[in-house]
């Protein structure tokens, strides 16, 4: 029992080096592996101390008689029971590859939780102290390091900046409080460490978790201004006010900040109610409170928050396309498991002031300070963004070994058990170990083929495809990403760019994959809206099921009503059968009428939405109705945003009806989103003659003779007039 009571030891602390888990043979490189790493770590812990338990090992079961100690399993079951009553308890169990943040990580979070609890003393807390300063240090230098060749927001081990600030806002104060106890030269290494942490966490320019640190910062000097006494006093009063100012000067000059090429400085610059990113967050939200009092006591479930978000989905509120979280924890727990759960949610930070008070009467008034302020900024932040398992699983963790270090000593205690009990926990454990194969080593191998499926969408196609057979028929959780993932390969790529037998088995595979996640995910608006793409999208002579296809789009929009994409399929659809009668003919009238009246009621859903008015324009101009068309124009020009497919759209129908300062306008928004489009370029060039501005033709054309000279050759009769101009004008 020595040996397995020593790795049980080191297992439980083993998840402190998920930041590591990293491999670029599967897909979401960044995420997988931290999750099946973990699940598998976790299950082989549980096994080792099912057999310590029956074995007789003391553990402190006497803590469990704290009532905080309780939260994370009343949240456990609560998530279960609302996951039970929602939308697909198989999804809310598994989660997805992206994502991994459903009930079984929720639930080997809690059993780490507990297992911690029951076998950490004073010196394990400061065990784990150490070994997450030492690693979150690591990991800040790297993500540094990658500032520093490439720039920008950076990511660091966790792949995502939003993922990678959240984590370090935890670790950070984790390393400040192992820093006290440690001897003189370690300590400055750690201090050197969480300097590290707070570099980087600026460096990924992710707002919320600079806001949560900036807001610890003050607390702590308002508490020093206030309970402090002497030059302590004296100097955070200073500070706090030296920071006040320049937090005013900031916000005075913020116009000019905004400016400066240093993406943190930006971001925090142009934040703004106003603002395409933070309007789009407040609007998702105040929608997400409203579906939250619909069904304020069992929510949807766990993982199906895009279910709620795809009902509300506005594009011309809302710049993502997709979401699976509202960017606000609170929300999250609220919407999925109901009031209860965001109650248990809010007590499980609080129990952090648990601890702290419990340190805070012992006199080690460092260790409640670290405490404190780590709940602070975890909540904060959380108002922003949400947890992946690194960082969720570090809380818990932290939490446990605080609440266990807090408590009054008090004996380990052991529970003898029979042979037969002693016997059966060996096989009890082996069962556990299996479930790897299930729970990790399966879905490895089916992100793996994912990976290498897109690796040869175009390089070899026949071989893509059993890939894509392949980890699909491991039946994993990752199946209803695989007809995301088939979607996407074959609408981006092979549709583009394959033909012939090839094409016809890509789009093959894709089918019958989304066929089958159709079927089996009624709730699922992408994958409707993904199969009726893909059907739409059929190779020529491939027939498709017409009755699939409808039944597709019809699902689509039930469920996510506002998104352009099925509608427009209805009116491609509607259009395509139009144009099959001659033209004239009351056939071919018939269909354009009624693909015009599905762009207007699909415009009176979304009305603020620019691309359908254009739409319409192009509609009304193609059955002679030029003053309808101009009109419906006019009503796109009104709304338009930074949109290429808009601005492309719009471009070509002013080019049509030749008002050609509207034309310059929109294809100016298409290069100065396609700057390297030298068609649009050589287009945009052509418009500013026309429209009379010679001058600014010619600069454009100037440009293309160094960068595309061949352009030019498309389109000589301009050639030769703008060639005129420039002898005339003596600019060549």
């Amino acid at each position: 029992m020595t040996t397995l009571k020593r790795l049980f030891s080191w297992l439980l602390v083993a998840p402190v080096l998920l930041p590591f888990a990293i491999y670029n043979g599967v897909i979401y490189p960044y995420l997988v592996p931290k999750t099946l790493s973990f699940y598998a770590v976790m299950l082989i812990t549980t096994a080792v101390f099912l057999i310590l338990v029956a074995n007789g090992q003391p553990f402190y079961w006497g803590r469990l008689r704290k009532k905080e100690t309780w939260i994370p399993l009343a949240l456990l079951g609560v998530a279960y029971v609302t996951s039970s009553l929602g939308l697909g308890f198989y999804h809310s169990f598994w989660s997805i590859f992206d994502r991994g943040d459903g009930l079984l990580m929720l639930t080997c979070a809690v059993a780490s939780f507990y297992m911690l609890l029951l076998y950490a003393d004073r010196a394990y807390f400061t065990k784990l102290l150490r070994a997450v300063a030492v690693v979150a240090s690591l990991v800040a230098a790297y993500g540094i390091g990658e500032w520093l060749v490439t720039g920008g927001r950076i990511g660091g081990l966790l792949g995502n900046a939003a993922f990678f600030a959240g984590y370090l806002g935890i670790a950070l104060f984790a390393t400040l409080a192992a820093a006290r106890d440690m001897p003189r030269g370690w300590r400055r290494a750690a201090y050197v460490g969480a300097l590290l942490q707070v570099v980087a966490i600026v460096l990924t320019a992710t707002r919320g978790t600079m806001l949560a640190l900036l807001v610890a910062v003050l607390l702590v000097l308002v508490h020093e201004a206030v309970r402090a006494a002497g030059k302590r006093r004296t100097y955070s009063a200073a500070t706090l006010a030296t920071l006040v100012v320049l937090g005013g000067l900031f916000f005075s000059f913020r116009g000019e900040l905004a400016k400066v090429p240093f993406a943190p400085i930006q971001r925090v610059a142009t934040a703004s109610f106003s603002s395409p990113d933070i309007a789009s967050r407040l609007f998702i939200w105040n929608h997400m409170l409203t579906q939250i009092a619909q069904r304020p006591l069992v929510g949807v479930g766990a993982e199906h928050i895009d279910y709620l978000f795809n009902k509300f989905y506005n594009p011309s509120k809302i710049q993502e396309q997709w979401f699976d979280r509202s960017h606000n924890a609170f929300i999250d727990y609220a919407v999925q498991y109901g009031v209860l759960g965001f109650v248990l949610y809010v007590l499980l930070i609080a129990s952090f002031f648990v601890a702290a008070r419990r340190f805070s009467r012992t006199g080690d008034r460092w260790t409640a300070a670290a405490l404190t302020l780590l709940a602070v900024v975890y909540a904060v932040q959380n108002f922003f963004v949400f947890d992946t398992v690194t960082s969720f699983w570090l809380l818990l963790a932290l939490l446990a070994v605080a609440l266990a270090a807090s408590l009054d000593a008090a004996p380990a205690q052991a529970y003898p058990f029979p042979a037969w009990v002693r016997g059966a926990s060996w096989v009890l454990a082996l069962g556990f170990v299996a479930l790897i194969v299930p729970v990790s080593v399966r879905p490895a191998i089916a992100a793996y083929d994912l990976a290498h499926a897109y690796g040869y969408q175009l390089a070899d196609v026949q071989k893509s495809v059993a890939y894509l057979n392949n980890g699909f028929a491991l039946g994993t959780y990752g199946n209803l990403e695989y007809g995301y993932e088939a979607y996407s390969m074959y609408a981006d790529t092979q549709s583009v760019q394959l033909s012939g037998d090839q094409l016809t088995a890509a789009f093959r595979e894709a089918e019958g994959i989304l066929a089958t996640e159709f079927a089996r995910t009624p709730y699922d608006a992408r994958t409707a809206l993904d199969y009726a793409n893909l059907l739409a999208l059929a190779p020529p002579g491939v027939a498709v099921d017409k009755a699939q296809l409808s039944e597709a789009i019809a699902r689509a929009i039930s469920l996510s009503p506002m998104r352009a994409q099925p509608w427009y399929i209805l009116v491609n659809a509607t259009l395509t059968h139009a144009n099959s009668f001659p033209a004239g003919s009351p056939e071919r009238a018939s269909g354009y009428a009624a693909a015009k009246d599905l762009l207007s009621r699909y415009s009176a859903l979304v009305p603020a939405l620019s691309e359908p008015y254009f739409t319409l324009a192009q509609l009304d101009l193609a059955t002679g109705d030029k003053t309808s068309a101009l009109a419906e124009a006019a009503k796109g020009k009104q709304y338009y945003t930074s949109d290429l497919p808009t601005a492309q759209r719009a471009a070509a129908f002013y080019e049509s009806v030749q008002d050609w300062p509207d034309a310059v306008y929109f294809l100016t928004q298409v290069v100065q989103q396609t700057p390297n489009d030298a068609a649009a370029q050589y287009t945009l060039a052509k418009a500013e003659y026309l429209s009379g501005d010679k001058a600014a033709a010619d600069r454009i054309v100037v440009q293309l003779r160094k960068s595309s000279p061949n352009i030019l050759q498309t389109d000589p009769a301009f050639l030769t007039a703008i060639t005129k101009y420039e002898q005339s004008s003596g600019t060549r």
